[in-house]
């Protein structure tokens, strides 16, 4: 049996245990995460009007000499700062965290440790 096959499995299934308790909503948007070896993405979408409300990317021309690198825990935590002023200024206060198929740990726990400090509510 091929490795790989193993693994995306497994994050299929635990993307798909997330999911089905995890919807946002106007008042509470989903806090969606990805993440790459090399780049750290995040949205907080609103899923009863199928819309992306906030947006933050390693990868965006502005934060790209800020944040630096985008594979490490530094990126992701400055990440979580800079969403949690946009969340706030959109007028955002609580969240919930969609980790997707991703173990909360290393670059998604500090993402979302640095939010919580920044003031945003899981």
């Amino acid at each position: 049996m091929d490795i790989r096959r193993v693994v995306d499995g497994q994050r299929q299934r635990r993307s798909f245990r997330v999911r089905k308790r995890v919807r946002g909503t106007s008042e509470r948007p989903r806090l969606c995460v990805y993440r790459s070896l090399q780049n750290f993405r995040c949205q907080l979408i609103d899923d009863s009007i199928g819309k992306t409300l906030v947006s933050v990317s390693s990868s965006e021309k502005g934060l790209k000499g800020q944040v630096g690198y985008g594979g490490n825990c530094a990126a992701a935590a400055a990440l979580g700062k800079i969403l949690a002023e946009r969340a706030i200024q959109a007028g955002i206060k609580q969240v919930c965290l969609d980790r997707g198929p991703y173990k909360y740990h290393g670059r998604v726990a500090a993402f979302a440790e640095a939010a919580r400090e920044a003031g945003l509510e899981f």
